[in-house]
């Protein structure tokens, strides 16, 4: 290749690049796509009433084979969401606090006491579930975090979970340790540990404030640079430090 040839080359590559940001991520050996990352890939996911990837598919079902053996019987009530999945419950809840008088600032900090923005979810990676216990009466309001309390109707899953999940490699990722900040105590959602926390390095990588900032979200104006720095810090990594 001559002088001439390489510039050219080494000028479109550039543009390419400038154009397509995807294009310089997915250069390197990642084991999960950018577009997989932040929900809007297409991977390879099992399961009938809840889709994980293979590996994590696999040992749910081992782990919920055993929990049977303690009659409790495992159901996913939340497991892969794509992006657009993620925008639906983020849209919903916005419009539902600015209806009830609300500010912008007010509406994203009180969606994000538990549901992630779109883009950012642990769901968007097939690792992560949401458990319940289908062997008892379902309360009206499932995910409360009183119900995995010992006096709860989920307090034997909470109790077998704590004691057996690890042994499959799931973790609890946002746990009640008091110095935790972010996203608030979740006793039923549980990340494969094998791949998520590879991801989560992957995902480290990507530079956030773009991610946001390109997407069409509601109340993204009001994401400011400060704002998004803290919400990578106390949510997206404020988690389960096994799991880091």
């Amino acid at each position: 290749m001559n002088r001439n040839q390489f510039i050219k080359l080494a000028g479109l590559s550039g543009i390419a690049l400038t154009t397509f940001p995807n294009l310089a991520f997915n250069q390197n050996n990642f084991k999960v796509s950018y577009d997989e990352l932040i929900g809007k890939g297409t991977p390879e996911l099992y399961g009938n009433d809840f889709k994980l990837r293979k590996e994590a598919y696999e040992a749910y079902i081992s782990m919920k084979d055993e929990a049977k053996k303690s009659n409790i019987l495992l159901k996913v009530v939340s497991s892969y969401r794509d992006y657009n999945h993620q925008n639906s419950i983020w849209e919903r809840k916005y419009k539902r606090y600015i209806s009830q008088g609300f500010s912008p600032e007010s509406t994203i900090n009180k969606i994000i006491e538990y549901s992630t923005i779109p883009g950012t979810s642990r769901h968007h990676w097939g690792t992560d579930v949401d458990i319940v216990d289908a062997n008892v009466k379902q309360p009206r309001s499932l995910l409360d975090p009183n119900n995995f309390e010992n006096h709860g109707c989920f307090g034997n899953l909470r109790r077998w979970m704590d004691a057996n999940a690890n042994n499959f490699g799931f973790y609890l990722v946002y746990t009640n340790q008091e110095d935790r900040k972010g996203f608030k105590y979740e006793p039923w959602h549980y990340s494969y540990k094998p791949l998520s926390i590879e991801y989560l390095s992957e995902y480290r990588q990507l530079n956030l404030n773009e991610i946001l900032q390109n997407e069409n979200l509601l109340g993204k104006d009001h994401f400011s640079e400060d704002f998004i720095n803290h919400y990578l810090n106390e949510h997206i990594l404020s988690i389960n430090p096994e799991l880091l």
